[in-house]
Order: structure tokens, then sequence, then C-alpha cells
């Protein structure tokens, strides 16, 4: 199976290396021209992920008709922009493995939706579960849960992409497994301001618990298991990127709790903060659906500047006492 990774931020810089760890030939596309002539010339992305030597059989492309022969597209690119990048991509059978994380502002879909609407004869899946690219490109052990409807087409991806270092969890739940990517993000912001305000852990391990309680509750509104939102693309990947100023959203929350404006530090960043764009068509799904969502909502006022952090902390703490 030949695989193209469209994307060459850190994710998807790190998941061509995995790609490639068995020798394998990996095409990767990069939409700045400085990234393919570094990955080419240097075997490094010196952009995105520093310090991680490629191996010598990824070849970096700036145009994504290099693709048109492989057999399996890993699309790494944000949610907010893959309507656009898929409307791009070559015509043909190529599965398509998404590793974006988040719902399309606007339409309030799903990435698989999103790609079902765009490549309706392609055959689809999911890759998510708590990773830090860096650690998968240093080849530190990493699990993940890769979910699709076709049981054949999820264990071929399965057998290609894993290593000792990179277990990929098979599963046929593709909703629950976006749900947990999209909505952890958010979380994760709610865990920075905490961390930010100076707040302490408690604080922490009670956003963990009760965004996992959130998270459950729209996810089986959209027809998830429990069981996925229990394993790796869910609380998994949520413990991961709310304790860790390495996760984008956790360092974007904690600059607000430190009292920095949210357009501030969204202006300054070179890579995405994914949740920040969720927050709100999460809120307004959620809404649509009639799921409670207090910590969402919290999170969605806070960046737009209507509450402080003193007030999102008072919202919360003043809500009914209810039992668990």
């Amino acid at each position: 199976m030949k695989i193209g990774v469209v994307g060459a931020g850190a994710w998807g810089t790190a998941l061509a290396q995995v790609a490639a760890a068995k020798g394998d030939a990996v095409t990767l596309w990069a939409l700045e021209p400085e990234v393919v002539a570094s990955i080419n010339d240097a075997h490094e992305n010196s952009l995105y992920l520093p310090g991680v030597t490629l191996s010598p059989t990824i070849r970096a492309v700036d145009d994504l008709a290099a693709l048109a022969d492989c057999d399996a597209l890993l699309v790494v690119v944000p949610a907010q922009h893959l309507r656009a990048v898929l409307r791009r991509l070559p015509r043909g059978e190529a599965a398509l493995l998404l590793c974006a994380k988040g719902i399309e502002a606007g339409s309030g879909l799903l990435v698989s939706q999103v790609a079902q609407q765009e490549r309706p004869d392609a055959p689809i899946a999911v890759l998510s579960g708590p990773t830090f690219a860096h650690e998968v490109a240093a080849g530190l052990p990493t699990a993940v849960t890769l979910a699709c409807a076709d049981a054949e087409l999820g264990q071929r991806l399965v057998e290609r992409i894993a290593l000792p270092a990179f277990r990929p969890y098979l599963s046929d739940d593709v909703i629950g497994a976006e749900v947990g990517g999209a909505v952890k993000n958010v979380l994760a912001i709610a865990c920075g301001v905490a961390e930010g305000a100076g707040m302490g852990l408690n604080a922490r391990a009670s956003l963990i618990s009760r965004g996992f309680a959130e998270m459950t509750r729209f996810g089986r509104a959209l027809g998830a298991r429990a069981e996925t939102l229990s394993g790796l693309s869910g609380l998994g990947d949520l413990v991961l990127t709310c304790s860790s100023t390495n996760s984008r959203n956790f360092s974007l929350g904690k600059g607000l709790g430190e009292g920095a404006r949210a357009a501030d530090l969204l202006a300054n960043r070179r890579t995405v903060a994914e949740g920040a764009f969720t927050a709100p068509v999460l809120r307004d799904v959620a809404r649509r659906l009639e799921v409670e969502m207090p910590i969402v909502e919290g999170v969605c006022a806070l960046l737009e500047g209507t509450v402080d952090v003193a007030d999102m902390t008072g919202m919360l703490l003043a809500r009914p006492l209810r039992s668990e």
C-alpha cells in the first residue's frame, strides 16, 4: 500500500515518518516551499518539527498531483481547511485516512462528513488518539484509534502503519473517534485557563472529569458509543491534551488564564489551536441537540471576550448542585 501524506505540519511529518519506518517510499505534500526544500535537502522539517532526522524515503512535494498514484492518503490539514484541500486532491480510488480533529465552522460537520460530501466515492477512515507529534517522530510508545466502517480496509491500514512503538487499535465507530478528538481540544483550553489562573490541580481534575461527561453526552447524541469515548480517542486524548503545555490548546488556555487576550494569542501562532475554532461550532451544535455543555459554553464566552476568567469560573461554580 503506497502512502501519501497531505499536510507537512508537525503531525503530518510525524505520520510520514511512521509510514516510512519500514523503508517504504512516502510522498509528503507541503504548502510551504521552504518546508519542501528542508525535507528533501536536509531530511528535516526545520519549520514544524526541528531536530528530528527524517527517513530518506520521505519525498516532499508542493503539487497535490504528485499524490495521484497513492493507495491511501493520510489527510493532516486543519479541519477548517479540509474541504478546500479535498477539492484539490487528484481524483482516484485512494482511501482517505483523516487525521485532523475538529468540527467545520458554518456546516457543523465532523471531518468524515465533510470528506463524504467532497469525495463521496472515496473509502474513509479516521485516526485519532493521544499523540504529541514530536514523541511519535522520536519513536516513543504511542497507541491510537483507527476507526473505519469497512473492517477489511481498516485492518489493511492498521497493518500498514503499525510499528512496535506505534500501536493502532481498530474500531468501527468513526463518529465516536471524531467526537473525542474535537471536544477534547475545547476542554484543554479550559484546563489551560485553570493552570494560568493558578486554580490548582483539583480544579484541573474536576474539569477533565466533568468535561468527559460533556464529551460523552455530546457523542451519544450523535450516535457514538460510550466505550469509544472512554478509549484512546476520547478519554485518552483528553487526559494528554489537558495535562501539558506541549498541547497548543492547553497553552492557549494558559495564556488566557494569565490575562492575555484571545486575539493576541492566536495572532502570534504559526500552528493552529484547533479548539479555538471548534468551540463556537461545538456550542451551537450542542444547543441544537439540546446537550448541556457548560464548560464549552464558558470557553466560548471567554474566547469571545464577553466574560473574564473570574466570571467564567463563577458561572461554573454557581451551577445548581446535582447528582453525578
